[in-house]
């Protein structure tokens, strides 16, 4: 994770290529990634009744979590990468890498090279959303620059939802299969990509690149760049752990991890839980509820952000994660109303996504810019375990026979431990916490 603070210092230029058009395509390749990442929980269903496999849900659990392991990785090497070969060769091996492994998902004989395949995939996940998240701040302005971080963050639930919504056609008619294939359309992207995604001028600059850089930032009417980065004096995550921090660093990360446990556990088994009780046959498709989980999280990027401005971030987390929990508890009585349960499901969307947004402005707030780009990646690298656990444990549950009350109880529970821990977070650190613009999200 690198962190780099942009400051204009000449007047906007006038360039041939509107600055919006950097967003628009890393926005889109974040929808993809999306897409990739929550596609596994539209097929579980099928998956364990593919004839020949003989999954059950515990190994189902396991696949489960092995994109997300993936990420971890991939995430782990994305800084240094970055740092190398530039935030654009980056973006674009990320998006080659994932676009092919997910696509040959479709065509895995077995589920062992099905679950290494999901497994390479997340290896390209992994370090996207952080270093499109990068590039994109340096063709915006200080003051749009919190906007354009949520509509960043935005992109992964709404690629859920596209995800959620093609599988309801297409899984009956055309196979599981084809779910996967689809990704391969992202080659489409791949190509817009390479010929319109500039590299970041701050790296240019720090490569000593200088006449390269000032021809993106005319071409792109963006003004040229004093830039303090941390992208090659690391401090050590050491530092995170001296005695001024040491609290607010556990804290954090313990918070990160039961919000993405809460988060990824649901969007990978939600379809199966809906379908395996008959208290929740409403009449409905179940990848509709997963459809309504997604549409909470876009809406709690917004939602989110707003409140962050006004109440401030860690607040605001609080608040959000009582709401997943609130919502996911009201599933526990399993409501006879399919409007109460998508209503549930909402809120749970906008707390568990909303909730996450939030933890990491906070980390922004929170530490001094030169520990800043180090905070925010052990945050998020530690959110990351909650994100791999959670499609196993739940798993493991469902094996058990313990019943789909069980699965929303543990992730109820996971959303509450993380408004009680932001909570403490927020008494230990009120005197240093202030509002944050969102904006200052992952780089």
């Amino acid at each position: 994770m690198t962190e780099t603070a942009v400051t204009p210092v000449t007047p906007r230029l006038a360039g041939t290529r509107p600055a919006w058009l950097v967003i628009a395509l890393c926005w889109l390749i974040v929808v993809f990634d999306g897409y990739d990442l929550i596609v596994y929980g539209t097929t579980i269903p099928s998956l364990l009744e593919e004839p020949g496999w003989n999954l059950t849900p515990a190994s189902a659990g396991t696949i489960g979590s092995l994109a997300f392991a993936g990420m971890l990785v991939g995430a782990l090497g994305a800084g240094n990468l970055a740092d190398r070969l530039g935030r654009r060769r980056t973006i674009l091996g990320s998006v080659a890498w994932f676009t092919v492994f997910t696509g040959l998902s479709g065509l895995a004989p077995n589920p062992e090279t099905f679950g290494i395949l999901r497994f390479v995939a997340g290896v390209g996940l992994g370090g996207l959303v952080p270093s499109a998240n990068a590039l994109t701040a340096e063709f915006v302005t200080p003051r749009l620059r919190s906007g354009v971080s949520t509509i960043m963050m935005s992109g992964v639930p709404i690629g859920g939802s596209i995800a959620a919504l093609l599988a309801i056609p297409v899984i009956p008619n055309l196979g599981w299969q084809f779910m996967y294939l689809f990704a391969f359309s992202g080659v489409l992207l791949l190509v817009l990509a390479v010929a319109l995604l500039p590299e970041s001028p701050t790296w240019l600059r720090a490569h000593g690149r200088v006449e390269e850089a000032e021809a993106v930032e005319q071409q792109y009417g963006v003004g040229h760049a004093t830039t303090h980065s941390t992208e090659h004096h690391h401090p050590s995550i050491r530092t995170l752990f001296k005695p001024r921090f040491a609290l607010a660093t556990s804290l954090f990360a313990l918070a990160s991890i039961a919000t993405l446990f809460a988060w990824y556990g649901l969007g990978t088994w939600l379809p199966k839980l809906m379908a395996s009780d008959v208290r929740f046959d409403l009449g409905s498709n179940p990848l509709t509820f997963l459809l309504a989980l997604n549409i909470g999280a876009v809406a709690g990027s917004a939602v989110t952000a707003y409140a962050a401005i006004r109440v401030g971030p860690l607040r605001s987390a609080i608040g959000a994660a009582a709401a997943a929990a609130v919502g996911l508890s009201f599933l526990l009585t399993y409501p006879s109303s399919a409007t109460a349960i998508y209503a549930a499901l909402i809120l749970a969307g906008v707390g568990t996504h909303g909730t996450q947004c939030l933890i990491i402005a906070a980390v922004a707030s929170h530490y001094p810019p030169k520990l800043r780009g180090t905070s925010l990646g052990f945050a998020l690298g530690a959110g990351r375990l909650g994100a791999v656990a959670a499609p196993q444990v739940a798993g493991w549950l469902l094996a058990a026979g313990l019943g789909v009350g069980s699965s929303f109880l543990l992730f109820a529970g996971a959303a509450g431990l993380a408004a009680a821990v932001l909570l403490v977070t927020y008494l230990a650190t009120k005197p240093a916490t202030t509002k944050v613009v969102v904006g200052e999200l992952a780089h």
